[in-house]
């Protein structure tokens, strides 16, 4: 009667471990995914005419018909600096 009442204890503790890690796993796998639609969101990717930069357009700079990563890349470009050689 004992080995039954402990074999009962340990089946509940590890269904309640499994119950707890699946409930973790699904936590996790919706904020991954909710993560990637965030990033999906911040539309077309462009890139800088300066310094050939990608960049999400939302966080560009535009002039004109131009993209720049940075409003100092948009002034060097319209002054005709070249960007530095690595």
């Amino acid at each position: 009667m004992n080995l039954l009442i402990i074999r009962l204890i340990i089946f509940v503790v590890l269904f309640w471990a499994g119950l707890k890690l699946y409930r973790m796993y699904r936590e996790w796998q919706l904020e991954r995914d909710t993560d990637q639609s965030r990033r999906l969101d911040d539309g077309q990717m462009v890139r800088c005419s300066y310094c050939r930069v990608h960049l999400p357009e939302n966080d560009a700079v535009r002039q004109g018909d131009q993209w720049f990563c940075s409003p100092e890349h948009r002034d060097k470009f319209l002054e005709r600096k070249p960007p530095p050689q690595e």
